[in-house]
């Protein structure tokens, strides 16, 4: 009888696990340092998963135990900007539903049509309307719709592209950079945007933390040119802020505009660095000396940060937290 009431007890002290938190390959590592964190082990643990493909090269997807799932919170780490791969994730969020999952929730750290989502001329198309689409046919779950949870994408109207099937929450990575600034004990940082957008996107986010100033794209002659139309920078240590980063062209002419009115340094934090076709390598340092000081970006694009992320000056803010706090946000119904 005593050592039925000690396993009891015992048993009573184990976490209860009522989440499983899957992932495709590319986030594989993030994955894995969520749920190293102490309190993600109290009630989550991972769901198993293979990506395989057939011969012909369309998906062989195998979820391992799928009785787990019923009654369960399930999360699903997606990574779209690998789009060979988008049909076989979609696959996967499309059934989890299917075995009867308590909740779903879809981690899309970027969206990747984002920048697509309005059109200048007829003829064109908004694939960001589209992509809102494939995600809104997610089926429902016993909780109701699906959660769609992305960070810092490009326009916030986007939210009305999705339907009444699921439910698009924006987060944001403005925290992450603040913390890692206040770790370098300048009293002398000063916020740059690179356009009136990004100051109206995310200067609420610095206003009461650092002092701010704006680039803006002005005429000359035929040109035109990005000069600094407001704050000082003269002798600071400017951080460029965007939501992404893809060719870096306007960055680069931000940095240059910004040296020339005295700043003493210039660094870049951008949420997502999509660098497509190893963009990244003009951001390398130069024998010239003027050079980026910092380039913080975040792991929303895993196949691009495992790559920067031992050059410098490039420094990766890792996402573990922020994905942690949406997971205990979103099932604790």
């Amino acid at each position: 009888m005593l050592g039925n009431s000690m396993q009891r007890k015992t048993e009573a002290l184990k976490p209860v696990v009522d989440t499983l938190l899957f992932a495709y390959r590319t986030f594989t590592e993030l994955k894995e340092a969520v749920l190293l964190l102490p309190e993600a082990q109290t009630f989550m643990r991972a769901g198993g998963l293979d990506w395989n493909k057939f011969a012909d090269g369309f998906p062989d997807i195998m979820i391992h135990d799928v009785s787990l799932l019923t009654g369960r919170h399930c999360v699903v780490l997606i990574d779209l900007l690998d789009k060979a791969s988008m049909f076989e994730q979609l696959a996967l969020i499309y059934m989890l539903p299917r075995y009867f999952c308590r909740s779903l929730t879809v981690l899309l750290p970027y969206f990747p049509t984002g920048t697509m989502e309005r059109i200048d001329e007829e003829g064109q198309v908004a694939t960001a309307m589209t992509l809102a689409r494939l995600l809104s046919a997610i089926p429902l779950t016993p909780c109701g719709p699906a959660r769609l949870v992305m960070w810092d994408i490009h326009a916030l109207q986007e939210r009305f592209y999705f339907d009444q099937h699921i439910v698009p929450m924006f987060r944001t990575a403005t925290p992450l950079i603040i913390k890692r600034l206040r770790r370098l004990g300048d009293p002398n940082i000063v916020i740059a945007f690179p356009d009136d957008g990004a100051l109206k996107r995310f200067g609420k986010g610095y206003k009461d933390h650092f002092n701010l100033a704006v680039c803006s794209k002005v005429r000359d002659g035929d040109k035109r040119i990005i000069t600094v139309t407001e704050g000082n920078v003269k002798d600071c240590h400017v951080v460029i802020v965007d939501d992404l980063v893809k060719t870096g062209g306007t960055l680069i002419q931000c940095k240059n505009a910004l040296i020339k009115l005295g700043a003493k340094a210039v660094s870049a934090f951008v949420t997502h660095a999509v660098f497509p076709q190893e963009s990244w390598r003009k951001f390398l340092p130069t024998p010239d000396g003027n050079n980026w000081k910092y380039f913080w970006t975040t792991d929303s694009c895993p196949t691009v940060t495992s790559v920067i992320k031992d050059h410098a000056p490039f420094e990766i803010l890792s996402l573990k937290g922020e994905v942690l706090q949406v997971i205990r946000d979103t099932s604790s119904d």
